[in-house]
């Protein structure tokens, strides 16, 4: 017996789109945070510069990454766009099939869809997606530099999965994956 109850939203209900609307608020909030951080990186950095910002940790490193993380498929942002476009389009066609009605999915959900949306806009109108987040150790260890975008997608895949590991399947508890008996 679980000492939590889980809260389930009912599709189509007050609570549920009170929900959906501070989930899509907050997506909406990240997506610009993503693009005036870049605008504004742009706009102060030469393309290769690097500000530190807490030695041998962290700097401000403008860079324009062509591929996805670590620079996989780079030279194919297209392939990458119309990649971002599916998902989405699948996250959206398929968004209560996915949340289950459970609230912290809808916020996954939306945090994955504003990622997504903030680094294709950089491929549509730079053909690269706008870096500047570099932390390292020193010069010896680097982690791949990244954005604002990246940490909601990043965030969102985290929350969707540990709400999936935690939260009982609807499917399970109706019955639906089990054999049937014929």
């Amino acid at each position: 017996m679980s000492f939590w109850k889980p809260e389930v939203l009912e599709p189509k209900s007050r609570r549920e789109y009170r929900t959906l609307g501070w989930a899509a608020g907050l997506g909406v909030v990240v997506l610009v945070l993503d693009q005036l951080t870049k605008f504004i990186v742009m706009r102060r950095f030469e393309l290769g510069e690097s500000l530190p910002i807490w030695q041998p940790f962290f700097s401000l490193t403008y860079v324009r990454n062509e591929g996805a993380a670590w620079s996989i498929l780079s030279g194919h942002g297209w392939f990458l766009l119309l990649v971002a476009l599916v998902v989405a389009a699948g996250v959206i066609f398929f968004f209560r099939r996915l949340a289950e009605g459970y609230p912290e999915r809808y916020f996954a959900l939306l945090l994955v869809l504003s990622g997504v949306a903030g680094n294709s806009i950089d491929r549509l109108w730079l053909g690269a997606v706008v870096d500047f987040l570099d932390f390292h150790w020193y010069d010896r260890f680097r982690w791949p530099v990244f954005n604002v975008a990246d940490i909601a997608i990043c965030v969102g895949v985290a929350l969707f999965i540990l709400s999936t590991l935690l939260r009982p399947s609807k499917k399970k508890e109706s019955g639906e994956d089990s054999p049937q008996e014929t």
